[in-house]
């Protein structure tokens, strides 16, 4: 009976403990988001935590090449006009499709079939950003949010 008594008073510590564990991975702001020879990403929303070191890999898993089905991810600053952004990024094609100029917040590399690209940025201001791939003719299917809170 006693033996019993001290396994009940021991599981709430237990799961206590691996519940914390949980929480915290949840809050160290890990994405991890893949892209494919049919313009889709695996994803389109997340959610993160402001002012938090944000870490973002991105891997295209197809097979054909970057000048042919090439996929970045570019995270845009808040009001930007989309359309004045793609059109410069079309014309961008020197510097992997993003154009100079501030109306990004981070962005991976133009990948191609089989790469993958890490990158590390924090958002301070919570809200919706939007997402996507800036490589010609892609943003109407590779599109997302991230929201901050």
């Amino acid at each position: 009976m006693r033996k019993l008594i001290l396994l009940l008073l021991f599981i709430p510590l237990v799961v206590g403990c691996n519940s914390s564990v949980e929480d915290s991975t949840k809050s160290l702001n890990v994405i991890v988001i893949n892209s494919n020879d049919t313009m889709l990403f695996d994803k389109n929303v997340f959610y993160i935590e402001a002012n938090k070191k944000i870490t973002l890999t991105l891997n295209h898993k197809g097979i054909m090449r970057k000048d042919i089905m090439g996929h970045n991810f570019v995270l845009l600053k808040r009001n930007v006009n989309i359309e004045a952004f793609l059109r410069k990024a079309m014309n961008s094609k020197e510097n992997d499709y993003i154009p100079f100029g501030e109306e990004t917040i981070a962005y991976t590399k133009l990948l191609g079939g089989g790469e993958s690209d890490t990158i590390t940025f924090t958002i301070q201001d919570p809200g919706r950003y939007l997402f996507l791939c800036s490589f010609p003719n892609h943003f109407p299917m590779m599109k997302g949010e991230l929201i901050v809170r």
